[in-house]
């Protein structure tokens, strides 16, 4: 009997490397399109951030620009003063163009006249501010309600510091800190009013925009003053009280409250 003979086994293949498995189609998909959307992402942030070097330098340049304006006014103001002084004459000011009314009375015992003008003016709270401009129809209305408010002419620390302080915004109808510019720059960037030094001008100089602007500011919600009101608070201003209109002595009441 002839001896058989054992077939040789047919050589092994070696193990595929990581590098030679074919990946399926729908991951390679996955992964170009993850690729893509990177560089997307990135590309977007870099625009971002030049937007943002850009507005920064426009906003710095205006506040120089707001800083100048004041400075000037303030001492064409005082040069004024000086040549009417100098020829024996008074230099009496302008008429205030803003006005800062505070309401110091409760709901009780109001008239619905009075009740309908402060609702008006946003006074709804007892403490509450806002910001009106001077005419001859705020004058009206501000006589009507003289017994449950005081107001004044503020200065332009009055304005920053109520602003930077106590300044919230109505951004969808809700109480919105303003802690960033980017919150006025969504409501009032098409009024060309894109930070805070911006909405402080509008409404100190009472710009072209002063209602926008003024509308936007949530009424301030001030604290009872330092050492309280004085005894006689629902008589006049000049008759020893709190009530009515006081001038320049705004600003003093308002940092008492602030």
């Amino acid at each position: 009997m002839a001896p058989t003979t054992k077939k040789a086994a047919p050589p092994k293949e070696p193990a595929p490397t990581p590098y030679h498995v074919e990946v399926p189609e729908t991951l390679l998909k996955k992964r170009k399109k993850n690729d893509a959307a990177r560089e997307d992402k990135l590309a977007k942030m870099l625009a971002d951030r030049k937007a943002r070097v850009a507005k920064r330098k426009i906003i710095f340049k205006r506040a120089e620009t707001y800083v100048k304006e004041y400075s000037d006014k303030e001492k064409e103001q005082v040069a004024l003063k000086r040549a009417a002084r100098a020829a024996g004459d008074f230099y009496v000011a302008a008429q205030p163009k803003l006005i800062f009314v505070i309401r110091i009375r409760g709901i009780n015992e109001i008239p619905p006249k009075p009740r309908k003008i402060m609702q008006i003016l946003r006074l709804i709270q007892i403490h509450n501010g806002v910001f009106v401009k001077a005419n001859k129809a705020t004058e009206v209305m501000l006589r009507l309600i003289e017994p449950y408010v005081t107001y004044g002419e503020p200065n332009l620390k009055t304005v920053r510091e109520l602003i930077y302080k106590r300044g919230y915004g109505k951004v969808n109808k809700s109480r919105i800190p303003l802690t960033d510019n980017s919150i006025i720059e969504k409501t009032l960037g098409k009024y060309d009013i894109l930070s805070v030094e911006d909405l402080v001008h509008e409404i100190f100089t009472v710009g072209p925009n002063f209602k926008q602007a003024n509308n936007f500011l949530w009424p301030f919600k001030l604290n009872n003053p330092t050492r309280g009101w004085r005894k006689r608070k629902f008589k006049h201003y000049v008759q020893a009280g709190d009530m009515g209109n006081r001038e320049q002595a705004i600003n003093t009441l308002v940092r008492k409250m602030n």
